[in-house]
């Protein structure tokens, strides 16, 4: 049964705010590139797409434009008979430790904002990961399976760890083994399709590697080698330092932009952004990064963009002040967002109706997983 979004007497209301937002004019076969490999399922099979999130806090710009904004786009133009699973990855939160207190908090802020965004939790399945069981399990299974060493030149893991001595407290198994989890959420699922970011794109080449390598040493095809789709979306730069990615664990807040900052907030972030003082805006990432990332996140952000391209947003810049240009960039961030903010405030108010969604992606995750996890189990002999 699909989910009543309102409370009686709230009805009307309620759906005029949770509206889904106008779709941008996309076309997956067109704005994505999906890399086939041996494995995949034909074009005429039914699709399940499956990707998450780390409920760690509101989402910032980059988390939008890089991912969650195509997520509603896969969902508003996928055939009817396409699955689309989205997780709120709270087991992968806990690879660092989270304050109780905290982590209840952005779970339910995560929650809604997922819904403000355009996700629809009659369309889309919506959960928590940790009230699916079987994620943890396959995991484990899985965990049997795969090789250390393998998750030992896992990039991640090399950049966050090479600081640290061998027997530091601090590397801890979960950070290390938790690729392995990342698999489990896309296999235990049979995703065929994964939308990641280009960071991203080694571990889903692990999951691959880790479905083919159950299926032959079990001599079963229970498990599906996902394709992947790689967003056209360029990864967004922090705004103090625009050679590293926009972050939530970042140290100062003015390097980031908030789904939920305020017009005020946006400008006065936008107009604090490291540039340079060369006169002029051009694009040059290399000479010029703090200049060329607010013009991707102009580009990035503006619906309009498939109507042009970025060389003729270029040539029309070239004659623009600093800010001018910075102006520019606040006002196309901000129109992006204020409905998405307007929602979600809200949405992060309503726990009845977030609980309801909550509890009903719960139980059709479950659903989606359980067939796959009783196949596991029989050919490991568990079942």
């Amino acid at each position: 049964m699909s989910l009543r979004l309102c409370a009686v007497g709230r009805e009307t209301t309620k759906q005029l705010l949770l509206q889904r937002l106008p779709a941008y004019k996309f076309r997956v076969d067109a704005a994505w590139k999906t890399r086939s490999r041996s494995q995949s399922t034909t074009a005429t099979s039914p699709k399940t797409i499956f990707s998450g999130i780390q409920p760690t806090g509101v989402p910032h710009l980059g988390n939008y434009l890089g991912a969650l904004r195509e997520w509603v786009n896969l969902q508003d133009n996928a055939t009817t008979d396409t699955t689309l699973i989205y997780s709120l990855v709270d087991l992968h939160a806990i690879t660092i430790r989270q304050d109780p207190k905290q982590l209840r908090q952005w779970k339910k802020e995560s929650l809604a904002m997922l819904l403000a965004i355009g996700l629809d939790p009659n369309r889309s399945i919506i959960f928590h990961q940790s009230d699916v069981p079987a994620h943890a399990e396959l995991m484990w299974i899985l965990s049997c399976q795969a090789s250390t060493g393998y998750l030992g030149r896992m990039t991640q893991w090399k950049d966050k760890t090479a600081n640290e001595k061998g027997s530091s407290e601090k590397l801890k198994l979960g950070l290390f083994s938790y690729p392995v989890l990342q698999a489990a959420d896309v296999l235990v699922h049979r995703t065929t399709h994964v939308p990641v970011g280009h960071d991203q794109a080694q571990h889903l080449e692990f999951a691959r590697e880790v479905a083919n390598g159950f299926n032959h040493t079990f001599e079963t095809d229970v498990l599906f080698a996902p394709e992947t789709i790689i967003s056209p979306a360029k990864r967004v730069m922090s705004l103090t330092d625009p050679v590293a990615k926009m972050s939530k664990s970042h140290a100062n807040p003015k390097s980031r932009i908030l789904l939920t900052d305020s017009e005020e907030v946006i400008r006065s972030k936008v107009k604090a952004a490291v540039t340079d003082s060369i006169d002029g805006i051009t694009y040059d990432p290399e000479r010029r990064p703090g200049v060329s990332n607010l013009f991707d996140i102009l580009y990035h952000a503006d619906p309009r963009r498939n109507d042009h391209d970025q060389a003729e947003l270029v040539k029309d810049l070239q004659g623009s002040s600093m800010r001018i240009f910075k102006d520019r960039v606040a006002d196309t961030v901000n129109a992006a967002i204020k409905d998405i903010r307007a929602r979600y405030e809200d949405l992060v108010h309503d726990e009845g109706y977030l609980q309801d969604v909550a509890e009903q992606g719960a139980r059709k995750a479950n659903e989606s997983a359980a067939a796959t996890l009783r196949e596991v189990k029989n050919a490991v002999g568990l079942a």
